[in-house]
């Protein structure tokens, strides 16, 4: 595979690898855990992907950053929504996943758990 390939390869899957909050690293540098790709018989890019709890941080931001204040200045409505869909994401299979959540919406665990059970 020429360069040129491997780098269109590599910018193919950057906003793959930028969605889930990976790095991309030279395949020379994977460790264990990483994910070597390959593209025409060759490996092209190694991708890192985040611990889980680096993975719920970033969800955290993003959605701050997508309603524009901080998620605890949220409406009860728009709480409940959020967790909602932070459950189907599988935020809190994650030890501490409630825990955070609670703290990053500035309400308590008991508050996360109502939300839970009352969809169910």
């Amino acid at each position: 595979m020429s360069a040129d390939g491997t780098e269109r390869f590599r910018a193919a899957v950057a906003p793959l690898v930028a969605a889930v909050g990976g790095r991309m690293l030279d395949p020379g540098q994977a460790e264990d855990g990483d994910v070597v790709l390959s593209w025409e018989g060759r490996e092209a890019v190694a991708v890192r992907l985040p611990r889980l709890s680096e993975s719920l941080d970033r969800i955290l931001g993003e959605l701050e950053h997508r309603h524009g204040m901080p998620l605890a200045r949220l409406d009860r409505k728009e709480k409940q929504l959020l967790v909602r869909g932070l459950e189907a994401r599988g935020a809190f299979a994650l030890r501490h996943g409630v825990e955070t959540v609670a703290a990053a919406l500035g309400v308590s665990r008991f508050t996360i758990y109502n939300y839970l059970n009352r969809e169910r």
